[in-house]
């Protein structure tokens, strides 16, 4: 009898001393993860007793806090919200945060330690505590321009324009976009949260940054880097056949409508095979380059990297490439390779800003209540970048190319288009557009995705259905800068 009371109490001690272990891992160690959990609800009211700092594009308020007759703050977004929702997000009761609301949480309700003087004086001084504010980098003539391009077409897709000289955002358009104010009304969003949740285009997955898509032939600007890194020119001796099959298979690859490159002779020059975007030259080319050359010249361009915009983003990446027939596919942004709009636009800007790859940033400025700066984030340049050299020769490159692709009006824009085959041979291409201008010094380098053809089949191209929505955003964006 005493042997079983003896096990009951060291089994219960076994217990107690295990809860108090648990404890003591919640309260000293997980306290805050459990408490900024973006599911903890209780979070938002006890916040919404503080105003949180509003969020800045241009001047134009995407985000602020009212206080209402209930006695709480509640968070509004007034400025053409399906435009900014992707990036923006939301604070919602029901269902968390996200976008800059989510990534700049604790600056915009006030309890980042960056605050922590600021939080004192308003305690010493007997003021309300109030968050700070974030400035964007967002320009709303451009970032409205790229939203009512993609939409007035309704298409799927996005696009990024970035400052090359600085890495700064200038907008970063995804659509279907969304309207956050039904999602944080707590009368409302239920339903609206089950139209965004069901709707099979995804407005709430932001296209721009989340979503890596195979590249096509942008990603030839990547194989061409390698080819000059083996030695090729603008001049060299490239196959103009209209198909090459890859080594060790009997697979072959084809031009665009199975078209011989250039003037219909066996060879052509690199120069042609770009700005005619010729498969079979860069599949030749990628090969003769080889894998380690392929995939240095993907990481100058940041291929497989994250940035911290304060908003998710997808890394993307090459895939393997265990053999030439791998390679040569992917030479031409094909097979596993993929890539995020926000890439895209680096690799852009990289060559642009003679080779040299700032790292992309969203928010310019955090500032206080009283709109005094608090921080200011200023360029950063990357380590690995591309050669001013090859940057040069590339800019020549695409020069040409843009004066070869449709709707070209004499636009001193420098361009590489893309079509970029997924699924079955019936399924329409996502095409892609990536430029920069003015050419030289440019302003504003920019990428452009339409998903699935944007409406137009099998035949939709880059040129036809993307590059128009790239040139407008160049254009509102140096009219925008002047």
């Amino acid at each position: 009898m005493n042997r079983a009371i003896r096990l009951t109490a060291i089994f219960s001690l076994l217990l107690t001393l295990v809860l108090l272990v648990n404890l003591t891992i919640v309260h000293a160690f997980k306290d805050d993860e459990y408490a900024r959990n973006s599911l903890n609800s209780r979070n938002y009211f006890e916040l919404k007793s503080i105003p949180r700092g509003q969020i800045f594009a241009g001047g134009k308020v995407l985000a602020k806090s009212e206080k209402l007759d209930d006695g709480f703050y509640h968070r509004s977004y007034p400025t053409t919200p399906e435009a900014y929702g992707p990036l923006v997000g939301y604070i919602s009761d029901q269902y968390g945060e996200a976008g800059l609301e989510a990534g700049y949480n604790g600056i915009l309700n006030g309890t980042d330690d960056a605050l922590f003087a600021l939080k004192w004086k308003d305690m010493l001084l007997g003021r309300e505590h109030r968050g700070a504010n974030i400035d964007t980098t967002i320009i709303p003539a451009v970032q409205e321009t790229a939203y009512n391009e993609l939409t007035r077409h309704g298409y799927n897709g996005a696009v990024v324009a970035i400052r090359p000289s600085t890495g700064e955002i200038l907008a970063l358009a995804s659509s279907p976009g969304f309207d956050p104010n039904p999602i944080v009304n707590n009368d409302t969003a239920k339903e609206a949260w089950a139209q965004l949740t069901e709707n099979p285009n995804k407005p709430l997955l932001n296209t721009a940054t989340q979503e890596t898509l195979p590249a096509g032939s942008i990603f030839k600007i990547i194989t061409t880097t390698a080819g000059i890194a083996k030695g090729y020119t603008p001049q060299s001796t490239v196959t103009a056949q209209n198909q090459i099959t890859l080594p060790g298979t009997n697979t072959t690859l084809e031009n665009y409508n199975g078209q011989h490159c250039g003037t219909g002779g066996d060879t052509t020059t690199l120069a042609t095979a770009f700005a005619l975007s010729c498969n079979t030259a860069f599949v030749e080319m990628g090969i003769d380059a080889g894998a380690d050359e392929f995939r240095k010249a993907a990481e100058a361009y940041g291929i497989g990297e994250k940035y911290d915009l304060g908003i998710p983003t997808a890394a993307g990446g090459l895939g393997d490439l265990p053999d030439d027939a791998a390679l040569g596919q992917s030479s031409i942004g094909q097979r596993d390779v993929n890539i995020s709009v926000l890439q895209a636009a680096v690799m852009a800007a990289t060559v642009a800003n003679e080779g040299r790859r700032m790292e992309p940033h969203l928010v310019a400025k955090i500032t206080g209540a009283d709109l005094k700066e608090l921080k200011r984030f200023d360029a950063k340049q990357l380590k690995h970048g591309v050669d001013p050299e090859v940057a040069r020769t590339l800019k020549e490159l695409m020069r040409d190319s843009e004066r070869h692709t449709a709707g070209y009006a004499g636009q001193d824009i420098a361009s590489k288009t893309g079509t970029a085959e997924h699924g079955d041979p019936d399924t329409p291409p996502h095409t892609w557009y990536v430029a920069f201008g003015p050419s030289e010094h440019a302003d504003v380098a920019v990428a452009v995705v339409v998903k699935d053809g944007g409406g137009q089949g099998v035949g939709a191209t880059g040129g036809s259905v993307s590059a128009p929505i790239g040139r407008a955003v160049i254009d509102a964006a140096l009219k925008a800068m002047r």
